[in-house]
Order: structure tokens, then sequence, then C-alpha cells
């Protein structure tokens, strides 16, 4: 086993020697990360209440929002509909191997401050919708160039600009982990659930309005052209007006405003909470530690809601720049993030190796490691091409450049001078690596959770979905 970790006069743990789970000595000049805090310091701490189906909810209210309901629209425009349908599943399979390697380390080390989303064929007014939209080119549109080169950077385009509908959807379940009150239990029965869930509203979804939108449709055209943000320039929206369906088109715009509202409300949460993490792991100043007598670490939540101001940007007469910025720089910076989560997911396995605590995993996911590596390398080619169509002659802008590629120097920038200004190891070698901070809590809280058993065969459906 782990020797147990000693605490110093700082109030820092410190793994002095470790011990691999074969008996073999180990002697690491390791040091672990600042404990979890604790109930009654001075500034309090998050509470453990969470259940798997609020972790879900959480989760699923972050991902559909805007980026399904309205962003597809843009992008149906500009690929088509079976580039469009075939742009999810990609990001679908890319977010399945993200969610599992998430779920992993989240499940290991479940600690508190853990940070790293039908109508078809006929409407009322019995005009057959079907596939008759994928005819003609409204299937496979062309983007840059003609033939079948063009076709590939449509479904290319229509790929990265998926990922904005993805991002950070997987993290919030790691987000949530330092405050479930099982997390052994629910963050891999949420990271599961949420995952088919997600694929079918976006997969599903993708194909519906591929099915009742035309790619070519005029009112989705105008409303690209003018940078239309709105519920207008949804697709589902003109999929039901196209359908000749009364009120539904209303009650579209109502769920539309509820999942914005919604994934907000989450966002706030990830931001607030990940605030909290840095503030506890010494990262950020320690008023970000503050927590109510209820476990909400409202100065973080005030923080973070004040920085949404910066939406309101987008209601000045450049809106359709303004978003445009934030899309590719929210989702870029979401891929960076996905990379440096596989890298360190990869790193994770070679440290439970090296340690012999690779079988002690209390969650295991199929096909690893290989669909990291594969999630890995898409990942770091959408990233550095996500900008292609600025390269095309009579097409390259400073303002377009640097929206797709101003994130890469800035996390490059923060990173590096992080290391050199704090003069810390540019990359820990494997034995040195710190699994064992968090761990004796974790397995307290496995030891004393007891897991509900169903009383009758509704009770059983509910325990699987919820």
């Amino acid at each position: 086993m782990f020797s147990k970790a000693d605490k110093s006069s700082s109030g820092e743990m410190v793994v002095s020697q470790r011990q691999s789970y074969d008996g073999e000595k180990r002697i690491d000049d390791v040091e672990a990360l600042p404990a979890s805090p604790v109930a009654g310091d001075q500034y309090g701490s998050t509470q453990r209440g969470l259940k798997s189906r609020h972790i879900q909810l959480i989760a699923i209210g972050g991902a559909i929002g805007t980026g399904l309901f309205v962003g597809t629209g843009a992008t149906l425009s500009l690929a088509g509909g079976a580039n469009l349908f075939m742009a999810f599943v990609v990001m679908s399979m890319i977010l399945w191997a993200v969610m599992n390697s998430l779920a992993e380390m989240t499940t290991y080390l479940p600690v508190q401050g853990a940070s790293v989303p039908f109508y078809i064929f006929r409407g009322p007014n019995h005009d057959r919708l079907g596939f008759r939209y994928w005819k003609n080119g409204g299937a496979f549109k062309t983007y840059g160039t003609g033939g079948n080169t063009g076709r590939f950077l449509a479904f290319w385009t229509a790929l990265v600009r998926s990922g904005f509908a993805f991002i950070l959807s997987p993290e919030l379940i790691t987000i949530s982990a330092g405050e479930s009150e099982a997390p052994r239990r629910n963050i891999p029965k949420a990271g599961k659930r949420f995952v088919y869930r997600l694929i079918v509203f976006y997969v599903l979804g993708s194909l519906v309005i591929s099915v009742i939108v035309s790619a070519n449709d005029p009112q989705l055209l105008q409303a690209v052209s003018e940078g239309d943000t709105t519920a207008g320039a949804s697709p589902f929206v003109l999929g039901i007006q196209r359908a000749g369906i009364p009120v539904l088109n209303h009650i579209i715009n109502a769920v539309i405003l509820t999942s914005a509202a919604s994934a907000g409300n989450s966002f706030l949460f990830a931001g607030s909470r990940s605030l909290y993490s840095l503030a506890i792991t010494g990262q950020a100043p320690k008023i970000f530690r503050t927590c109510n007598k209820q476990g909400v670490p409202y100065v973080a939540v005030l923080f973070s809601a004040a920085l949404a101001c910066l939406v309101y940007l987008s209601v000045s007469s450049g809106s359709a720049t303004v978003f445009t910025w934030f899309l590719n720089i929210t989702t870029i910076s979401g891929f960076i993030a996905w990379i440096c989560l596989m890298v360190t997911y990869i790193r994770f396995r070679k440290a439970l190796i090296y340690h012999n605590a690779f079988a002690l995993r209390p969650y295991r996911t199929r096909l690893q490691p290989y669909t990291t590596y594969f999630a890995l390398i898409i990942l770091i080619l959408l990233t550095l091409t996500n900008g292609f169509g600025v390269f095309f002659p009579g097409k390259f802008s400073a303002a377009s450049f640097l929206a797709a590629y101003i994130t890469i120097p800035i996390f490059l920038v923060l990173y590096l001078g992080h290391k050199i200004w704090f003069r810390t190891p540019w990359c820990y070698k494997i034995h040195q690596i710190d699994i064992l901070t968090g761990k004796e809590e974790a397995d307290a809280l496995e030891e004393r959770d007891v897991a509900p058993v169903p009383r009758n065969f509704l009770e059983r459906i509910w325990f699987w979905i919820a």
C-alpha cells in the first residue's frame, strides 16, 4: 500500500515515502497537493449532496443550448445536411472518449474541488419532408473549392463548428464530483447515462434538422448572412414553419430560451467551482474558497457571474462579429482543454501502472487507451486547422486569423509563464505523479456508501435512469 502522507507545518500533505501495491518500496521525492478543505475552517467547504440525476441534469443543461438549437443553422447552410450529421457523429465519438477518460480519473480521486443534446416525413400541410433536401447537392455542399476536396473541407468545417455544442459538457460531470454524495457510484453512472442521452439529442437532432430544413433555405441563408443568433435563425423553428404546424414554433422559441438559461446556469456552476478548485490548491486568491453554511462558494459565484456580463457585447451593432469571436475562442479553448485532459489521462494510466495500482481502478472503460489516442490526434488536428479558410486566396483577414488562432498563443503564454514564474518542472516524471492525495477520503466515502435497493419494478427502472 502507499504510505500515509505526513502533514507539514504549512498544512500541506507531503508524501515522504511510498510503497507499491505489491510490497516493493519506492522512495520518491513527491509533494502531494494540498488536502481537501475540511469543514470548520475559516473558509468553510462545499457539501456532498448531489445525486446522479442532479449531476446528469447539470451536465445536460450545459450541453443542450443555443449550440444545438441555433448554432446548427449556420453549419447546415455552409456544409449541407449530411456533413452536419456526420460531424455530430464524429464529435460524439470524441465526446465518448473524453467522458470515459474523465470518469476513470474522477472516480479514482473524487475530491472536493475536482476540475478537470419528431417529427419526420409529414406535417399538417401534408407536404412530405423526408430526405428530399439531401438531393441536388443539399447533403454534401462544398467549401473553399469544388469536387471531393470541397466536400471534405465542408465536412471538416462542420466538425470544427460542431465542437461548440459539446464544449464543457463532460467537464461538468467532473466538476460535480466534489459535491456528489457517493462519487464512486454516481460519477460512472452519470457519465454513461449522460453520454448516451447527449448522443441521442445531438446525433438524432442533427439528422432531424437536415431532414426538415434545406441547406439552401432562403430564410436560413438570410439569417446567417445577417448574423442573426436569435431563435429566428433556429433550423427547428424554420422546419416547423415549413411543415405548417401552428403554435409549435412559439413553443420551440420558449424551449430555446429555457435551454439557454439552463446552459448559463450550468456554466455559472462550472466557472465558480473551477475558481473554487484553483483557490483550494493555492492557484487563486484564498477568498474564492469562502463558502456559506449551505456549502456554496458564493464569492466565486459572484465573480463568475460578473464576468458573464461580457455577453452584452453581442447586443451591439457588430453582434455577429462578437458572436463569431466568442464561438471560435470558446471552441478552441475547449479543444485545448480536451487535449490536456487526454495527455493527463495517458500519464495517469502510466503512473498507476508504475505504482502497481492499475488493477485497483474503481471504474474502467472500454477500448482504452486506444480511444484516448484517437481523440487526441483528431483534437490536435482540429485545433491546428480550425482556421484553414483564412488561408484561401483573397480570404485572409487579421480579424478572422486572430479569432481562429489567438487562443493557442494565450494558452502557451499562460502555461509557460506559470512554469517560469513559479519555477515548477516542465513535466513531472511518472514516478513523481501524485496519485495518493484524496484517495483515503474517497475510499472512506466508498466504504460508507450504501446503494439503494429497488423494492419493485418501477423503482428498478427509476434507479437505472436516475
